[in-house]
């Protein structure tokens, strides 16, 4: 099913003269009541938290970028009276170490992270809440092991297809943003500027430290500009902070340039044939820059039964008041399925 409402935007009744319900807000902020460290490879330890109630309905948070890590704001999403709310931080990412670190960091190292902290954590099966990157994750992990999701919720879809990527980092969205475009382009010569996504990579994996924070600065801040329909300078002021840009623009353009280390362009969509039995919800923001439209449009193509709710005041931002409410409402909804 497909709902977009835009008598839900304004608060108007509708035709038939129903109001609609005000928009759902995120939960109060909450602390976490455990807090711990994995060791997943020789090289990889990752941070992880618990949050909600312990003997609640388990759900994981993936979180964005690759490279993004977690904040205490994606605890509130979910209602702490019923659900295990655990959130961790990707390899080389957020609180895990080492920082920034490339090395065995690829998409089906990071599925079965997931799968080892599940275990570590003593859960049967959980829901899976991913947005932008997070959903990209949750697919993959889902199609690898589906048996072990209750529900998926996701949000902003993005599947690494070529079109997606050139959209963003290479020719399309700059001609919504050529203000924030020029700062983007501004570290690579012209000469390079044909593939920057390469350029990108070379200058971040490369040996100069000053380089490396100038092209990480760029391409972070070229992701924070376009996030929201409007602009959030504090959104911006988090995006060029030096370790959160380093480790979110070096794992981003590597994953990028490897194409999300799939093995073909559709992978994710293709395969959605493996989940179409899970309760899902697709959420996706009507002029979302950084992730269009037209990847969630094809995974529901692929995958009909999902819910998919277009919010007609968004971009791509989860924190964004339409988005927030859809998000929420789904999980409220699967509060009381079994695990």
């Amino acid at each position: 099913p497909l709902v977009m409402s835009v008598a839900e935007l304004t608060q108007q009744p509708t035709s038939d003269g129903v109001v609609p319900s005000p928009r759902r807000t995120a939960y109060p902020p909450i602390d976490p009541y455990r807090i711990g460290n994995l060791r997943v490879s020789d090289v990889h330890e990752l941070y992880f938290e618990e949050s909600g109630n312990p003997k609640g309905k388990p759900v994981v948070f993936v979180h964005g970028g690759p490279g993004g890590g977690t904040n205490p704001q994606q605890r509130r999403f979910f209602d702490p009276d019923v659900y295990r709310i655990v959130l961790f931080d990707q390899r080389g990412c957020g609180k895990s170490t080492p920082h920034a670190s490339l090395v065995d960091n690829n998409t089906w190292t990071l599925v079965e992270d997931m799968e080892k902290l599940r275990k570590h954590l003593g859960i049967e099966r959980w829901q899976v809440f991913g947005g932008s990157w997070g959903s990209t994750l949750s697919l993959a992990y889902a199609e690898t092991h589906p048996n072990r999701v209750t529900e998926l919720i996701i949000r902003g879809i993005f599947t690494l297809r070529e079109s997606e990527i050139r959209w963003f980092y290479q020719e399309g969205a700059h001609h919504l943003y050529p203000d924030a475009w020029m700062d983007y382009i501004a570290p690579i010569p012209p000469e390079e500027r044909d593939d920057l996504v390469g350029a990108y990579y070379k200058r971040l994996t490369g040996p100069d430290r000053a380089v490396q924070l100038e092209c990480a600065r760029a391409w972070s801040l070229w992701e924070g500009s376009t996030s929201k329909l409007v602009q959030d300078k504090n959104l911006l002021s988090r995006f060029e902070e030096e370790e959160f840009c380093l480790a979110f623009a070096r794992i981003e353009c590597h994953y990028f340039y490897h194409k999300g280390f799939f093995e073909s362009e559709n992978y994710l969509i293709d395969n959605a044939h493996k989940i179409r039995y899970i309760p899902t919800v697709i959420v996706q923001g009507r002029y979302d820059i950084v992730c269009p439209i037209r990847t969630a449009y094809d995974l529901h193509r692929n995958f009909p039964e999902a819910s998919f709710h277009i919010v007609a005041d968004a971009g791509h931002s989860a924190n964004e008041a339409g988005i927030t409410h859809h998000l929420i409402a789904a999980t409220d909804k699967f509060r009381g399925m079994k695990p």
